[in-house]
C-alpha cells in the first residue's frame, strides 16, 4: 500500500530526461512535486543503467540534483485514465488511485518507428532501441553477426553499444543519403558537443562498414532471419547475419495526452511558449513535442515545470537555449525523414499489424484509421495500434482519431470510480 501524499503541486509522468528536469527544477523552489515513471530505473531509455553504473556526466549531474530535491518518486506506476477533469487513474503493481494535481506535465517520451518490408517479422529482427535494451540486460549478443539499419543518430549508439558487447557488426546501413548527412553536419557547428559525441561513436565503430544511402529491402530466413537484402536504389547487396536491428528514426508516444484532449501539431503535441498545451494546467515536454533529443527534453522540462508553477522570470533565461535545439530537431527531423521509397517495400502479403496478422493488402482498400481498424481488427492487438498505428500514418496518411482508457492494460479494479486519492 502506497501511504497518501497530502497535496500535489505537480505531478509529472515519465523519467525521462524532460521528466526528471520539470520534477526536479519544482522541487527545488518548494514545491510538492511527484514523479512517475512505468520502469522500475530512472532516466528513461536514454540514461537507463546509470544509477547502477554511471557513464554520462549530463545523467549524473540531473539524476544527483533530483536525488536532493525531495522529489516523491514512485516506479512502475502508470496513468492508466481519467477518472474526472483534473482526476488522474494511477496504477502499480498492488495498488491503484486518483491524484488531482495543480498541474501535470507530460513527458512520456517516444517508441521507435517500424515500417514493414518482407520479411520484418522473421524472429532475430528487432528494433535498434530494443536490441540495445536487451542487451543492456543481459541479452547474448556476443559473436552474432548483426546489421545495423534505419535511420537516425540512434544506429550509431546502438551499433557502437553492440560492438562494445562484443557482436560482429557487420555492416551499418543509413538510409539517409550522403549530401543529407553533410548538409546536417554543417548546421551541427552551433553544438560542437554533438559533433565530438558522432565523431566518438565513428572512432568506436572502426572496421564496420558505415554506407549512407541504403535501407533493406528484404529479409529471408526459414526459421529466424538469415540474410537481410539492401539496396542504394541502383546496387543490391546481401548481407549474412544472425540478427537485425532495425529502425527509422522515432515517434512521440501521444496515447496520453490524445486520451486527455490535448491538440496535436502534426506528429507532436501542440504546447504554447510555456510549453502548456491546449488543456489548461496540462503541459508537456521532450519528445512529446517533437523528436530532438535528452538536451531539447531538458530545457523543456525546466519550462514546463517552472511555468506550470508560476515561475516565470526564471523561464525566459531558458527561451534562447530552447529555440537553438528546437532549430537542432527541425534539422534532424528533415535529414533522417523516411525516403520516398521505403513507402513502397510493402508486397501486397506483408504483414503491416503483427498482433492480428494483418496484410498490406488487406489495408490498402481503407480510407482512415477507424475504417481500418473496424473491418480487420488492425491496431485491435496487445500493443494497441503502438507499432501499426505509427507505420500506417507513414504508409497511408492515416491518424489515430482517438484514444479510449484505459491508455495501458490495468486492472478492472483500478478502472472503478473511486474517491481515494493522495
Amino acid at each position: 500500500m502506497i501511504s497518501p501524499m497530502p497535496e500535489c503541486d505537480l505531478l509529472v509522468v515519465g523519467a525521462g530526461p524532460a521528466g526528471v528536469a520539470a520534477a526536479t527544477v519544482a522541487a527545488e523552489r518548494g514545491r510538492a512535486v511527484l514523479l512517475l515513471d512505468d520502469t522500475p530505473w530512472l532516466g528513461g531509455q536514454i540514461w537507463r543503467g546509470e544509477q547502477q553504473k554511471p557513464t554520462n556526466a549530463q545523467a549524473q549531474t540531473w539524476l544527483n540534483r533530483l536525488a536532493r530535491s525531495g522529489v516523491r518518486i514512485i516506479g512502475e506506476a502508470r496513468m492508466v485514465g481519467l477518472e474526472g477533469p483534473g482526476r488522474y487513474v494511477i496504477e502499480t503493481p498492488d495498488h491503484h488511485w486518483t491524484i488531482q494535481p495543480k498541474a501535470l506535465v507530460l513527458a512520456t517520451g517516444a517508441r521507435e518507428l517500424f515500417l514493414p518490408f518482407p520479411g520484418w517479422t522473421l524472429p532475430g529482427i528487432l528494433g535498434a532501441g530494443g536490441l540495445q535494451t536487451l542487451v543492456k540486460t543481459g541479452w547474448p549478443i556476443e559473436g552474432q553477426r548483426v546489421v545495423v539499419a534505419g535511420s537516425g543518430p540512434l544506429l550509431l549508439a546502438v551499433a557502437a553499444g553492440l560492438k562494445k558487447a562484443g557482436a560482429n557488426v557487420v555492416g551499418l546501413f543509413e538510409q539517409a543519403s550522403p549530401a543529407s548527412l553533410a548538409r546536417f553536419g554543417t548546421q551541427l557547428i552551433a553544438h560542437p558537443d554533438k559533433i565530438g559525441q558522432a565523431f566518438g561513436l565513428r572512432r568506436q565503430l572502426a572496421g564496420v562498414p558505415y554506407k549512407l544511402g541504403w535501407w533493406p529491402v528484404r529479409a529471408e530466413g526459414v526459421n529466424q532471419v538469415e540474410r537481410l537484402v539492401l539496396t542504394s536504389g541502383r546496387q543490391t547487396l546481401t548481407v549474412d547475419c544472425d540478427a537485425v536491428a532495425c529502425g527509422f528514426g522515432l515517434v512521440p508516444s501521444l496515447e496520453l495526452p490524445t486520451l486527455l484532449g490535448c491538440l496535436l501539431d502534426g506528429e507532436a503535441v501542440a504546447v504554447d511558449a510555456g510549453q502548456q498545451t491546449s488543456v489548461q494546467g496540462i503541459f508537456a515536454a521532450g519528445e512529446l513535442t517533437g523528436i530532438g533529443g535528452n538536451d531539447k527534453a531538458l530545457v523543456e522540462g525546466q519550462v514546463a515545470s517552472l511555468t506550470a508553477i508560476g515561475e516565470h522570470a526564471a523561464v525566459f533565461p531558458l527561451h534562447r537555449s530552447r529555440n537553438g535545439w528546437r532549430n537542432f530537431a527541425r534539422a534532424l527531423g528533415k535529414t533522417f525523414k523516411p525516403r520516398p521509397e521505403l513507402l513502397k517495400l510493402a508486397e501486397p502479403q506483408t504483414i503491416v499489424c503483427r498482433c492480428e496478422d494483418v496484410t498490406y493488402s488487406q489495408l490498402s482498400g481503407y480510407t482512415s484509421w477507424r475504417d481500418a481498424k473496424l473491418q480487420t481488427r488492425c491496431g485491435m492487438g496487445p500493443c494497441q495500434g503502438r507499432i501499426c498505428g505509427a507505420a500506417t500514418r507513414q504508409l497511408f496518411g492515416w491518424g489515430m482519431e482517438s484514444v479510449r482508457p484505459p491508455v495501458l492494460a490495468a486492472r478492472v479494479a483500478s478502472l472503478i470510480p473511486s474517491d481515494e486519492r493522495i
